[in-house]
């Protein structure tokens, strides 16, 4: 096949620098997923007449979460054999070394902490509200991920693969930021038809659930096409990702089913109310 088939990629991650300050893609379009978010919380908040000072306490649980959860997760998930020896350098957010899993599971530990501290409520009572804009902003960050010429996939001969010239990569390969990225798009589409078409949201754990089975099946597929992120995975079976994937989907499966069976659920001034016999 004719290499100007492929896509040559050698954009810089680097926006603008000023003076020792760098702006970057991938910090950009962190900050914009989460500006988003913000504004997404918002107009769910104010649908259900949730006081909006809750939202200004999620959203500091949500980043510090986030950040702290995706960062250990690289460390213990794929890198502990290194930063054991470099403690000092788990703090070097800058750079780069984020996992997506350790991300998720730092958000749900942030929102046990919210839900017991600050709203009173089922944490599957928030996790089904912060999955909805969450998901978008996976999707912005994986395309930061392009944007850094980082976590591709293995060689293709496909017309759409990329040629990653910024790490010396003379053979096209799997965008799989982008594959992932549009994955998570659709389940972005797919929660916000729940949310707001439906009556998903009253039934605890059924947000969370769709949300879980769909990404992270994305995920699992995804990585049989993706170049391993560190040496070790070489000799496994399937890869850490979807290792680390498989608990995900078994528990979205279990929250969908509990969900139905025990029929929805409403707030009403810090009340719960079960309504039974609605299926």
């Amino acid at each position: 096949m004719d290499i100007l088939a492929f896509i040559h990629w050698n954009v810089s991650p680097e926006i603008f620098t000023l003076g020792p300050l760098q702006v970057r893609w991938y910090g950009l379009l962190f900050a914009l997923g989460f500006l988003f978010g913000y504004n997404h919380g918002e107009k769910m908040f104010k649908h259900e007449n949730i006081d909006p000072k809750w939202l200004e306490s999620l959203f500091i649980y949500l980043i510090v979460a986030t950040i702290v959860g995706a960062r250990l997760g690289h460390v213990f998930f794929y890198g502990w054999d290194y930063y054991s020896q470099h403690p000092i350098e788990i703090l070097y957010v800058w750079q780069g070394g984020l996992a997506s899993h350790g991300g998720v599971l730092g958000i749900i530990i942030a929102m046990i902490l919210w839900s017991r501290n600050v709203s009173k409520r089922s944490i599957l009572w928030v996790l089904d509200r912060v999955v909805v804009p969450s998901i978008f902003v996976a999707a912005l960050i994986r395309f930061g991920n392009l944007m850094n010429s980082e976590i591709y996939g293995v060689e293709t001969t496909l017309p759409w693969g990329f040629i990653f010239e910024r790490n010396h990569e003379t053979v096209a390969k799997h965008p799989t930021q982008i594959y992932e990225s549009l994955s998570y798009l659709l389940t972005f589409g797919v929660m916000l038809y729940m949310y707001w078409k439906t009556k998903a949201k009253d039934y605890q754990g059924m947000l969370v659930g769709v949300f879980f089975i769909m990404v992270f099946t994305a995920r699992f597929f995804v990585e049989f096409i993706k170049e391993d992120q560190e040496a070790f995975e070489a000799t496994m079976s399937l890869n850490m990702g979807q290792w680390l994937s498989i608990p995900f989907i078994i528990i979205g499966i279990v929250l969908i089913v509990l969900a139905i069976r025990k029929g929805p659920v409403y707030y009403k001034n810090l009340e719960v109310k079960e309504v039974k016999g609605k299926k």
